[in-house]
């Protein structure tokens, strides 16, 4: 039957391959027009066969990539195959969609074999990806910016309120007691310059002192951290138990340690019991391929469950404080991500917190 026929049978399988498949399958001339194109991709574009092959394969390219596409079946004229190349095609609907491209030239016969794929919904997603991180990347400007400013203005009232200091006459101030607060003012004013300063050196650095790790000796930046609120942990009452000597050093960020120390400690302090004084314990241990530092306090604590999931999250709150706004602990949580490190919590209404910090060798 098949000899009667004259159809060979790997002619055949071709054809049903050809006519089956639902990727688009064309066979295009050098002279720029389709000579052979299978249902799925008359289906795809909407015309009829005889149509699609009537006009030039450019008047079917979207407008703004027909230049492009030209450019790149020069090289196919030329015997160089055309791999994962990306136009977009105009349908007789209207619509415009995204194909990619293989396709290989037989100089021979001066014809190009070729299949497509519909990537439309793929660009689609890359579109919004973009979309995402341009977003992002205006947002990390404007909160940049934000930084700037806020630092800054708040230099100015800080830099006047140190003047004032320096222009007031102590000698005239026989009450010891009234010189002990005025020298104590300056001394914070001055240490909150310091601070200010420090941040913007930091947002200066284009936010690569943020990510860069260095050995850190955890002593050291948890006095630097204590010594600007000596006054508020004498007043409160507060007593730390410190032994960070297993492990006194890790690979880390001394900015970031100090803003997770600051943040912890001070909220050991702001949420303590009522009528009892604060208890801080920080110690330190080496593990394997980590150190873990634990936090612990004797405060308010909080109700786990209740909290569940939400621990971490920005301006999220767990205790009534009128100045509680649900940021420290997203920091805190947003530094240890940043170097690959983990925060766990453990807490008992009205017996305290425990932060355990684990911090990667690497």
């Amino acid at each position: 039957m098949q000899e009667m026929t004259g159809i060979h049978p790997t002619e055949e399988l071709f054809s049903h391959f050809f006519n089956l498949t639902q990727d688009y399958l064309c066979i295009a001339g050098y002279d720029g027009y389709f000579k052979k194109v299978n249902p799925a991709f008359i289906e795809f574009m909407g015309y009829s066969e005889e149509e699609l092959m009537a006009s030039p394969i450019h008047t079917f390219i979207y407008e703004k990539d027909q230049h492009r596409t030209a450019t790149s079946r020069k090289g196919l004229t030329k015997g160089s195959p055309l791999l994962h190349f990306d136009n977009r095609y105009t349908t007789k609907s209207g619509e415009i969609v995204w194909l990619t491209w293989t396709a290989i030239p037989n100089e021979d016969n001066q014809l190009v074999y070729a299949i497509a794929r519909n990537v439309n919904h793929i660009k689609k997603k890359e579109e919004e990806r973009n979309a995402a991180i341009a977003n992002l990347t205006q947002l990390n400007k404007e909160l940049k910016r934000l930084s700037f400013t806020a630092t800054h203005d708040l230099k100015s009232p800080v830099n006047n309120l140190i003047s004032l200091f320096h222009l007031l006459d102590t000698s005239e101030i026989k009450n010891e007691e009234n010189l002990l607060y005025i020298n104590l003012l300056k001394e914070s004013s001055e240490n909150l310059r310091d601070i200010l300063n420090n941040y913007v050196d930091t947002i200066k650095k284009k936010n690569t002192s943020l990510h860069h790790k260095e050995q850190v000796c955890m002593k050291q930046v948890l006095q630097a951290t204590l010594d600007p609120i000596k006054y508020l942990i004498k007043n409160t009452g507060t007593t730390f138990h410190i032994d960070l000597d297993q492990a006194s050093t890790i690979n880390f960020n001394a900015f970031c340690l100090h803003s997770i120390f600051l943040n912890l400690i001070s909220n050991s302090i702001k949420y303590a019991r009522p009528g009892v004084p604060p208890v801080i314990q920080i110690t330190s241990s080496n593990k394997e391929d980590s150190v873990q530092v634990s936090v612990s306090d004797n405060g308010s604590g909080f109700d786990m469950e209740k909290a569940s999931g939400k621990i971490f999250h920005l301006n999220e709150t767990f205790h009534d404080a009128t100045d509680s706004k649900g940021v420290g602990l997203y920091l805190v949580n947003d530094y240890m991500k940043s170097f690959d490190g983990e925060i766990q919590v453990n807490s008992t209404v009205n017996q305290g917190t425990t932060f355990t910090l684990t911090f990667p060798n690497q």
